[in-house]
């Protein structure tokens, strides 16, 4: 579809630009030459500030993009029998163009979901099969923290699918896009999320979050690690002049900047929510536990909408839409929205005699 020129919208959290704070690091880590391929004291001083958050244990890594973390980390932990068990709502499994695949050469198994995430009853039965050496070898689940359907997982439900997982001989992986996000809306420290509840790998985002590139796969197992600075490099997601990927990491984790952000699109979000729910002919079709609302709207409604707002259709069959705020949404923009939607739906019972 052609987007529409408006300056804002609430189509994605990467629609927002770069956070000043982390403009400004980038600008400070541009002075001088400095040693390449994560060599410098930016990338030791992020790797620091990493492990200050995620425990000792953290080993971090940094890379470009999210497809490229999760990606090199789950063949880092696969052979080319192996698969990964994950949603079918997942992103893994939807939006990455077949990368785990081709590139990563694993086979995805998915597993139903109303709620964007899976349990370990699911695991257990998806486990139940002849398992010999005609089928492939499942090996790791994957979660999204937070989920497609921008639902949380709590800290005693990835406890319970990391446990899961270890009895049956398999690792935990989670997609972490918008972990900052889930840990935000739980009120814990990212560690509790992660290191603490037995996860064993994380693709940790900031792009998400502020910055203008970079994710991080953190490893929580030293033998997992061992090898996947070849697989970094392998899989294309080395940066040469990696201070300006770690500088950045240091300015989300330095003084709390990823809860901040998040915290504040997670409170636009439930504020959104809020508003809609009172505009007669919206229905929230989702529980908004992050920074995501999801709602139904009559279908003609939703591209005279999208004339002054871009957002993007989650479900056209359903009219079902999804809306995102990120760290710079306004409750001015807020309120600019819910009155276009207000307005436009009164014109819509008017048309319609509804």
């Amino acid at each position: 579809m052609e987007h529409p020129a408006v300056e804002k919208g609430f189509g994605s959290d990467n629609h927002a630009g770069v956070h000043p704070e982390v403009l400004q690091a980038l600008v400070d880590a541009n002075v001088g030459h400095v040693h390449s391929y994560g060599d410098d004291r930016y990338t030791r001083d992020a790797e620091d500030l990493m492990r200050q958050h995620f425990g000792p244990s953290a080993q971090p890594f940094f890379v470009f993009n999210g497809t490229g973390a999760n990606v090199t980390a789950l063949g880092s932990l696969t052979r080319s029998f192996d698969a990964v068990l994950c949603a079918e709502t997942s992103h893994l499994h939807i939006d990455e163009c077949g990368a785990p695949e081709q590139i990563g050469g694993v086979k995805l198994l998915t597993l139903p979901t109303d709620d964007g995430k899976i349990r370990p009853e699911q695991v257990r039965a998806r486990l139940g099969g002849r398992l010999d050496e005609h089928q492939v070898r499942p090996r790791v689940v994957s979660i999204t923290q937070t989920t497609e359907l921008g639902t949380v997982y709590s800290p005693e439900e990835i406890a319970a699918l990391a446990k899961c997982a270890r009895d049956s001989g398999l690792f935990l992986h989670v997609d972490g896009a918008r972990f900052a996000n889930a840990a935000a809306a739980l009120g814990v420290e990212l560690r509790a999320i992660s290191a603490d509840v037995g996860v064993d790998v994380l693709s940790f985002g900031g792009t998400k979050n502020g910055l203008l590139l970079g994710e991080a796969v953190v490893f929580f197992n030293e033998d997992l690690a061992k090898d996947y600075r070849y697989a970094r490099k392998q899989g294309m997601q080395l940066a040469s002049k990696m201070r300006f990927v770690s500088a950045q990491f240091s300015a989300l984790l330095e003084g709390d900047l990823w809860l901040r952000s998040a915290a504040h699109a997670n409170a636009m979000a439930r504020k959104l929510e809020s508003m809609v729910r009172d505009i007669p002919g919206v229905e929230v079709t989702q529980r908004s536990e992050a920074n995501a609302v999801f709602a139904r709207l009559p279908q003609v409604v939703i591209p005279l909408l999208q004339e002054h707002f871009f957002f993007y259709v989650w479900d056209g069959a359903r009219g079902e839409v999804r809306w995102m705020t990120s760290f710079d949404t306004t409750e001015q923009d807020l309120r600019a929205f819910v009155d276009c939607i207000t307005v436009t739906m009164e014109q819509y019972k008017k048309e319609h005699a509804v």
